[in-house]
């Protein structure tokens, strides 16, 4: 292996050495809101701000691509490079969060970092933050210490990924800020040891399901139409349809069957004493790639269209759907690269798995080009509660530093 120990054992140190940096800027990071406007937030554009501030204090190069929603609202991605080489390993993390959900259920304020030992709570610790933190810090060590690079070393921060990433990492693919021969790693999954590679992701179908009825006194009923009853009944008909007829297993996927979950539910009416007209509520569907999605919502209006009667009416939308891709192969060389780095320095000999979570990677493979999920971390991504490991931290970001560096990588 051409990979200089001493020069390994430069960086590694080097991002040692930035522990009591990663801290406090992934506390800043929490504190600065970044939530999409169709989840009552104003975006991410300020923690944009804040980062591409701290990327040029270290004398790092940062473009910005920046889009305005149909809010009105900018969305802002930030991409930075180094080295000259011919080809780049890309880290791409997102700088969005969901919101903190049920407020009541955190112990400390979900927009205020807590540290405790080696863990820091807040919302978008895991998810992204720790592979913001990084994917930044693995460039800059290889920027400060100037040592060879096999790869050029590239890192995305993007917009919207947890809506759909129709501002963040679409819009970039298609400004081709990416090379075709590039390598793509998204540290947006992992696993508690860093022992499973994602290869796979299943398809993506949120559906907004709004219920027509009509509004009258609670004390009169037969004057109205209950669209909140009604959609209580559509919606458990739909549950069992589909989890009896979408009923297949595929052991590479964690879990290993298509998902159907009933989430978020618009407001109806502000008083008891009111019969609701209008029943919104969404459907976040996670599909085997066997299973074609456009057949799913056919079969879910076909309930719809049995379950109407006079003023009631169903009306089905698509909220966002991402059909399942191709997936990236195991002998491929990101998935080599990745696995040798990871006997190199932790003794692991990851399995390759496919997952239900949608992330940036899925845009990449439909594009043909080779992507691999992976970072460490607990499963808490969108719970209450959330942290990330710093040591973790700082462990993925060596990981990422030697797969740019190690010249005799796998082809």
């Amino acid at each position: 292996m051409e990979l200089s120990g001493e020069d390994f054992g430069l960086v590694s140190g080097r991002i040692t050495g930035y522990k009591e940096e990663m801290a406090a800027l992934l506390e800043k990071m929490v504190g600065i809101a970044a939530i999409s406007p169709l989840s009552g937030g104003g975006g991410e554009s300020k923690r944009a701000d804040m980062l591409e501030e701290i990327l040029e204090s270290w004398g790092v190069a940062v473009r910005r691509h920046d889009y305005t929603d149909d809010t009105g609202t900018t969305r802002s991605n930030l991409v930075s490079r180094i080295g000259n080489e011919e080809r780049t390993l890309w880290i791409i993390a997102h700088i969005d969060t969901v919101s903190e959900g049920n407020a009541a259920l955190w112990k400390s304020d979900p927009f205020k970092a807590r540290v405790e030992g080696d863990r820091i709570y807040g919302r978008g610790t895991l998810d992204n933050g720790q592979g913001v933190i990084s994917g930044i810090f693995a460039l800059r060590a290889l920027k400060d210490t100037e040592v060879k690079l096999r790869f050029g070393m590239g890192v995305a921060l993007v917009a919207d990924e947890e809506l759909g990433s129709k501002y963040g990492i679409r819009k970039l693919i298609e400004e081709h800020v990416f090379g075709k021969d590039d390598l793509i790693l998204v540290p947006d999954w992992g696993s508690k040891d860093g022992n499973k590679i994602e290869i796979a992701e299943k398809g993506m179908l949120w559906l907004k399901i709004t219920v027509l009825g009509a509004q009258a006194h609670a004390s009169t009923p037969e004057k109205g139409i209950n669209a909140y009853r009604q959609a209580i009944i559509f919606l458990n008909r739909i549950d069992t349809m589909l989890h009896d007829k979408y009923n297949a297993s595929n052991a590479i996927f964690d879990p290993p069957v298509s998902t159907f979950e009933v989430t978020k539910h618009e407001k109806n009416v502000d008083s008891v004493n009111i019969i609701p007209s209008m029943e919104i509520s969404y459907l976040d569907c996670r599909i085997l790639p066997q299973y074609d999605l456009g057949m799913v919502i056919k079969d879910i209006e076909d309930v719809a269209r049995d379950q109407e009667f006079g003023e009631f009416k169903i009306k089905i939308e698509e909220f966002n759907r991402e059909d399942a891709v191709p997936q990236t192969r195991e002998g491929s060389e990101i998935v080599q690269l990745l696995k040798s780095a990871l006997k190199e320095l932790r003794g692991l000999s990851p399995e390759v798995v496919g997952i239900g979570g949608g992330t940036c990677a899925a845009f990449f493979r439909k594009k043909g080009m080779q992507t691999a999920v992976w970072s460490t971390g607990d499963d808490v991504a969108h719970e209450p509660n959330e942290y990330a490991n710093l040591s973790n931290i700082v462990e993925d970001a060596k990981v990422f530093a030697y797969m740019a560096m190690w010249k005799d990588a796998p082809r």
